[in-house]
């Protein structure tokens, strides 16, 4: 976790007590959120997202494959993430770690207990063989909140990407070779949120700095106020008023960010 000294804690706890941030932000605030898709040509579909200076790129890759044993007709979702050393030093090389599991397994949940992606129509031959999404999160730079920046631009990538072509006869995927056929993806789109309570008080989109002195940390992905999960980081407890204090904050933010990607798509 990135050090932060005593005065800057003191100095963002002061703020907060203000209900301001020593960014200028409110804290229901938002940073810039720029997206751009189509960032890598080997990818079925990718896509750069930038919350201020943090900064994730996430690719998609299709293969036909065996489908699981409980799902015998349905596509099978994969999601891996790797922290980058050259995003933050608190990053290292080598096999994951939790912090690159456990962001891997928040987006995982939000995209597949929402059914955004509509695996039932990526089935091939029952049985047999079924298309298989992976979704690859790389960060690039961390200065905070890289959950909310790589669930974005999961979604981000998810909407633009293609089919391959598949040789039915050979029974092979013809890679690099694309169909003009999208992901089959649902209308309810699932925005991870991750809410941080410093002190008393709730922020979205923390710095690096806010993020490491924070108490608690709560990511949950909704649609138009349905929750599909939810994951708690960090040792503090919220109480009951709190929580539901979290919750409306984060519906409200989850609705903004929305109109931000209804935006780009458009």
């Amino acid at each position: 976790m990135i050090e932060t000294s005593k005065l800057n804690a003191e100095t963002i706890k002061k703020y907060l007590a203000e209900g301001k941030r020593f960014d200028g932000r409110q804290p229901d605030e938002f940073r810039e959120i720029s997206i751009e898709t189509g960032v890598s040509k080997n990818a079925e579909g990718s896509a750069r997202v930038k919350i201020g200076k943090t900064e994730v790129i996430v690719g998609i890759k299709m293969d036909a494959q065996t489908p699981y044993p409980d799902s015998m007709d349905k596509g099978n979702l994969m999601v891996n993430a790797e922290l980058l050393p050259l995003s933050s030093s608190k990053f290292e090389s080598g096999p994951p770690k939790f912090p690159s599991i456990e962001l891997a397994r928040i987006i995982d949940r939000g995209i597949r207990e929402s059914k955004f992606i509509q695996l039932e129509k990526l089935c091939i031959k029952e049985g047999e063989k079924v298309w298989t999404v992976m979704i690859d999160i790389y960060s690039l730079n961390d200065d905070g909140n890289l959950l909310d920046a790589a669930g974005i631009a999961a979604i981000a990538a998810l909407k633009t990407a293609r089919i391959p072509k598949y040789d039915e006869e050979a029974e092979r995927v013809l890679f690099g070779e694309l169909t003009d056929k999208n992901i089959p993806l649902t209308k309810d789109v699932p925005i991870s949120i991750t809410l941080h309570k410093i002190g008393n008080h709730f922020l979205v989109d923390p710095t690096a700095e806010e993020e490491a002195i924070s108490g608690t940390r709560l990511t949950i992905a909704s649609s138009n106020g349905v929750i599909y999960s939810m994951q708690k980081g960090e040792l503090a407890e919220l109480d009951i008023e709190e929580f539901n204090k979290a919750l409306d904050l984060i519906e409200k933010t989850e609705r903004e960010i929305y109109k931000k990607l209804e935006k780009h798509f458009k």
